[in-house]
């Protein structure tokens, strides 16, 4: 039978009984347990399918001894949490009543310290629907409420005082409806689908793909053959960009929801369902691969001389940034100083790639520039996150591997990466040769770019020094007035400069 925190009574006052997944939290607590085995212990995935065949409820006794989930950290339903203080508070009886294992419940209890008992799975008998309601009649007759969510809370919902419901899915609502039940409350918190999608996939950061359009634009030859190809690239990066972004979001929940402004990510606050992510990684994947096999013949068909001699290569460098960016969630990204070089690789990886989708070769020029200037940025993102992390009073960038202690290295590496990279541009304007000439009518124009440069770098660098940059160097470029002012000026310089 499933265990109780505390045995009671009949009570005068219907005993109030909360579900715990999608209802008291956003989340579902099994879902976030198996993400969890996956990033700290990914060799016990191997016990699953073991686990699932003794059943429900002894697959989550397992989870529930395998992975900690942090209590304090899930995301609650704020509406429905202060609601249960002001019942806790008036001395009605609480009672946690989940399908989750009883190692959970309990740790959410004891953090809430607002529950009369728990009532949970026991590694034998899952609590959920006919199996829950039994129980709840075995210990309060028939004087007992209910808050749901899902379709298995329907029977007990029909059958309580009170039905009551939290963030009720569509197929609860439309099950109410069939059985003419009317929640006496409903604790609705929920943002538009739309935004947190739009939030999940990150789409600024799909800013960073006009890396792709460098090697067609630098070499001024515009065909609409290598034009589309490139446009395809971009989405192409795009679609797999986005499923490695929600990849690590379901990897870094933990984390995230211990985080002042991550914790407001989609899947970290329960705004979205960590299944549905999951589904949308596929879908994004299979659209991406598409793209890039579709490329080489959409290139051929539209600029039949310009043909991609290597039609694949561009899929091949899709795999590669797909497995480093992988690897950078699971492992790479808590490698101190490793993790700042392979992301400023996956930026220069995204001009490799446009060079791949056109047939048009990076110049060493080109490559030497996006590997200090990318590698500054690295560096900046990891200062601004432990600047502000000494703002808040912490001492260890949690999942990262650094110390406060070492601002002021970070510091070094990352102001000399970028002025490198400005060294780098003056030595090849002054290095154009003949060649490089018939690009450039007014070569001695691109000098114009090198104050520009400086000053942007060295303004990125003096904010982030203030604690007044955001964590993200992309977002920074894209929403700062100046930083776009600039953006314009260079673009500007190089077009007087044909």
């Amino acid at each position: 039978m499933p265990a109780t925190a505390t045995e009671s009574g009949i009570s005068a006052l219907p005993a109030l009984c909360v579900d715990l997944d999608g209802t008291l939290v956003k989340s579902d607590t099994l879902v976030d347990s198996v993400l969890s085995l996956a990033r700290h212990h990914p060799t016990e995935l191997l016990k699953v399918p073991g686990w699932l065949l003794e059943g429900k409820a002894a697959f989550k006794r397992h989870l529930a001894g395998a992975v900690s989930l942090d209590a304090a950290h899930l995301p609650y339903n704020r509406e429905l949490l202060q609601f249960l203080e002001q019942e806790h508070s008036t001395g009605r009886p609480l009672y946690l009543a989940t399908a989750a294992d009883l190692g959970i419940a309990r740790r959410v209890a004891e953090h809430l310290g607002i529950f009369s008992g728990v009532l949970a799975s026991d590694g034998v008998v899952n609590l959920s629907g006919h199996n829950k309601l039994a129980v709840f009649r075995e210990h309060f007759g028939d004087n007992f409420s209910y808050i749901g969510n899902a379709t298995p809370d329907l029977p007990l919902l029909e059958a309580c005082r009170e039905p009551m419901v939290a963030n009720p899915t569509a197929g609860l609502r439309s099950g109410l409806r069939r059985a003419r039940i009317t929640p006496v409350r409903s604790f609705t918190e929920r943002v538009s689908p739309i935004k947190a999608w739009l939030k999940a996939i990150r789409i600024h950061q799909w800013a960073k793909n006009v890396l792709i359009f460098l090697p067609l634009l630098l070499a001024h030859a515009l065909p609409l053959g290598l034009v589309t190809g490139t446009i395809l690239a971009f989405f192409s990066f795009g679609l797999c960009a986005s499923a490695t972004y929600i990849v690590n979001d379901l990897l870094d929940l933990d984390a995230d929801r211990q985080h002042p402004r991550k914790r407001r990510r989609p899947f970290a606050s329960g705004d979205l369902s960590a299944v549905t992510g999951l589904g949308v990684i596929l879908l994004f994947l299979v659209l991406s691969i598409t793209l890039a096999v579709l490329l080489p013949a959409v290139v051929a068909r539209l600029s039949p001389d310009r043909a991609l001699v290597r039609p694949y290569h561009f899929l091949a460098w899709l795999g590669i940034y797909a497995v480093t960016t992988l690897a950078y969630s699971l492992r790479l990204k808590r490698a101190v100083l490793v993790d700042v070089i392979v992301l400023s690789g996956l930026y220069t990886i995204r001009i490799i790639a446009g060079s791949a989708a056109t047939g048009v070769p990076v110049s060493t020029w080109l490559a030497s520039f996006s590997i200090f200037f990318f590698l500054s940025l690295a560096f900046v993102k990891r200062f601004a996150e432990l600047e502000n992390l000494r703002e808040r009073g912490g001492s260890i960038a949690k999942g990262r591997g650094y110390h406060i202690s070492d601002v002021e290295q970070l510091r070094s590496f990352g102001s000399a990466s970028g002025y490198a990279s400005v060294v780098v541009l003056t030595l090849y304007i002054s290095n154009l040769n003949a060649d490089a000439a018939q690009l450039y009518n007014h070569i001695n124009r691109l000098w114009l770019l090198v104050p520009v440069m400086l000053l942007w770098l060295s303004r990125l660098w003096l904010q982030a020094s203030r604690g007044e940059l955001d964590e993200d160097p992309v977002v920074y470029a894209i929403t700062d007035r100046r930083s776009l002012l600039l953006g314009l000026l260079v673009i500007a310089v190089v077009l007087s400069a044909l």
